[in-house]
């Protein structure tokens, strides 16, 4: 008798199809649907003494007597249940690892399809590691999403041991890898992978398969073409994704385009001449530039003179909307996207400078002539022409797993949308011990220069106590300028950013040291453990220092939480200037700031909790606007997918 059809485990086979993928919207998981997560936890601590018990030949047998039970009655609670202890037996056997309550408890809400909020430190990587394990165990391919290729080979080799006591094999893709090394590791029942590593791959399968949706022509495909045929995946079953909300939110419209190169030097003359045109025009007087969309505007005298200077071109530039257009992306190339805040130039190439994380993404590239007029700009040789073959979002891809957990520290913010779009229920873990975190009062000071001034007095200050200091900056430009300064006044440090990410393993392995101060971006804001040495929380702990001020409550969170984890003491403050990123955007801010003095440092006089009021205020109303934004282009997303009916999910 088969399992109900809930409990079902979608394999790639005769009744999946061999590449499983869910092809209409996910059910919505509520609140009151959650399983019995308590009693299950209790039922996994009352097993484990008699996994404890067993000899290593006789552990063997009674996992493979589990995955026979799976696949007779499929992932029902108690065949979840058998199947978790084994995995947490597994982990103390192999890997020396107590698994906590918390971390059985997140195990059991991923594999309940929903998103588990634990408080940084509470031991995700475990929790995620629990889950896969027993959906490979059931025989489902698993996909783990991590932050970033660091994190994807560090987590494979770590947990490897633990897998292997299982009868389990893993594998890990990064952006090095051939085609052959991809379709092996995806090949394995457990395979670590970035998202867009993922995502990329699964645009190449659709690629592969073109407009053909039966199961039957694909396999007559891969017998005609050999391994040219064969998908790197094998669908889309079960995925755990690490830092949940970096993917399904904060990056959820960032198109993942999959294209080739093409010639194509019509259009590169084209952006030339652009370019050209937009340096006779003058801010002010024939263009307004908006720094918060990196954008530029061309006034009535603007669109008048370039329509004078265009006229004697021809061609597309007869068109006022092409040209306006094309000009204006050029304005923005020249005065809104900056060096070493929007991009980088490495190796004589544009690198972008993912916002959310601050790392460099080599490989992604801005389109519609953006990044070639960047390139003008700095001098770099022009990257070939490309045209897209497939593209697709994060909130279209990830619905298509038949089974998506995950988990965050930085979730609940968000659980309306959550919800809303993917269907997932939010979790709150709670943390093992009580939070020690100690949040001082903010500050905010006129200028750039004057913050820091009094950053740096302020990091002597904690360096002298023997406690180390992470410091957080919106940019490499502003980690640098901080650097610069550090440097004048004789405080060793290191400096983590995007021009400095080959170094990340080693620079966090020291930023717990006594008196070691950390210079960052976002780079240290997701899957940064940095552990404290001995004699660190005797002397109070890490102390973080906030000099950024990002558009979401939640980026500010993972940065305040690489402090205080796992019970340690630690402290956090939010120092800002006028001129730090969005901080002139504020509403009320100007007005306000006018009724305080600022004292010969340069620090204004505003009360810490009105200028607590005045940024939390506007990052909700940058969210809301982020969150309808996310919403319209879903459903422009959804009604272009019903109007292609005939094409299925190739993109």
């Amino acid at each position: 008798m088969s399992p109900p059809l809930e409990l079902r485990v979608p394999l790639p086979g005769p009744v999946w199809g061999a590449y499983p993928e869910r092809r209409e919207p996910p059910r919505v998981r509520w609140p009151w649907g959650r399983a019995p997560y308590r009693s299950q936890l209790q039922a996994v601590r009352a097993a484990g003494p008699g996994w404890r018990a067993l000899s290593e030949v006789a552990f063997v047998a009674r996992v493979r007597a589990v995955q026979a039970r799976i696949g007779r009655d499929g992932l029902s609670a108690e065949r979840i249940v058998e199947a978790l202890a084994a995995a947490v037996e597994a982990a103390r056997r192999s890997l020396g690892l107590a698994a906590y309550d918390g971390q059985i408890k997140a195990a059991l809400v991923m594999l309940d399809c929903r998103l588990a909020e634990m408080a940084t430190g509470e031991g995700k990587t475990l929790s995620a590691a629990l889950a896969a394990a027993v959906g490979a165990l059931a025989g489902m391919p698993v996909h783990v999403l991590t932050a970033n290729d660091y994190l994807v080979e560090r987590d494979a080799g770590k947990l490897e041991p633990m897998y292997a006591c299982l009868g389990l094999r893993v594998g890990f893709v990064i952006g090095l890898h051939t085609e052959a090394a991809r379709r092996a590791a995806y090949a394995l029942p457990i395979c670590y992978v970035t998202a867009r590593e993922l995502v990329f791959d699964y645009l190449r399968d659709g690629q592969r398969r073109g407009f053909v949706q039966g199961d039957l022509p694909r396999r007559a495909a891969v017998l005609r073409d050999g391994d040219a045929g064969r998908p790197l995946l094998r669908g889309l079953c079960m995925a755990v994704v690490d830092e949940a909300d970096s993917l399904l939110i904060d990056e959820a419209m960032m198109p993942l385009i999959l294209s080739r190169q093409v010639k194509n030097s019509p259009a590169r003359a084209f952006f030339w001449q652009a370019w050209q045109l937009a340096g006779g025009l003058e801010a002010d007087v024939h263009f307004t530039l908006d720094a918060a969309s990196l954008k530029a505007r061309l006034s009535p005298a603007g669109s008048a003179l370039l329509a004078e200077r265009a006229g004697a071109l021809g061609g597309r530039w007869r068109s006022s909307r092409l040209r306006e257009e094309a000009v204006g992306m050029a304005l923005a190339a020249r005065h809104a996207y900056r060096r070493d805040v929007h991009y980088l130039v490495r190796d004589g190439k544009i690198e972008i400078i993912d916002e959310v994380t601050g790392r460099a993404a080599p490989g992604r590239v801005w389109s519609r002539g953006l990044h070639g007029l960047v390139e003008l700009k700095e001098g770099c040789r022009a990257s070939p022409a490309t045209e897209t073959l497939a593209q697709i979002t994060f909130q279209r891809f990830f619905p298509r797993y038949h089974r998506l957990g995950g988990m965050s520290g930085t979730l609940r913010e968000a659980r309306g949308e959550l919800r809303e779009i993917y269907g997932l229920d939010v979790v709150c873990i709670p943390s093992r011990l009580p939070p020690s975190r100690k949040t001082l009062p903010g500050r905010i000071y006129t200028a750039r220069n004057a913050l820091w001034d009094a950053v740096a007095r302020r990091v002597a200050e904690f360096v002298g106590h023997g406690r180390p200091v992470l410091v957080g900056t919106s940019s490499v430009a502003e980690s640098e300028a901080l650097s610069a300064r550090l440097d004048a006044v004789g405080v060793a440090h290191r400096v983590l950013n995007a021009r400095f990410d080959a170094d990340e393993a080693a620079i966090v392995a020291l930023a717990g040291e006594p008196g070691r101060v950390t210079v960052a971006t976002n780079m240290a804001g997701r899957g940064t453990d940095i552990a404290l040495a001995a004699g660190v929380a005797g002397a109070g702990g890490l102390h973080v220092m906030c000099c950024q001020f990002n558009a979401s409550r939640r980026i500010d969170r993972q940065l305040e939480g690489r402090c205080a984890r796992q019970g340690d003491p630690g402290s956090v403050e939010r120092w800002i200037s006028l001129e730090t990123p969005r901080v002139a955007d504020v509403p009320l801010l100007g007005a306000l700031v006018r009724r305080y003095a600022a004292d010969e440092a340069g620090r204004l006089a505003m009360p810490p909790r009105v200028l607590s009021t005045l940024l939390t205020l506007s990052q909700w109303r940058q969210a809301g606007r982020e969150r309808r934004a996310r919403r319209a282009l879903l459903e422009s997303d959804r009604e272009w997918e019903r109007g292609l009916s005939f094409g299925g999910p190739g993109e």
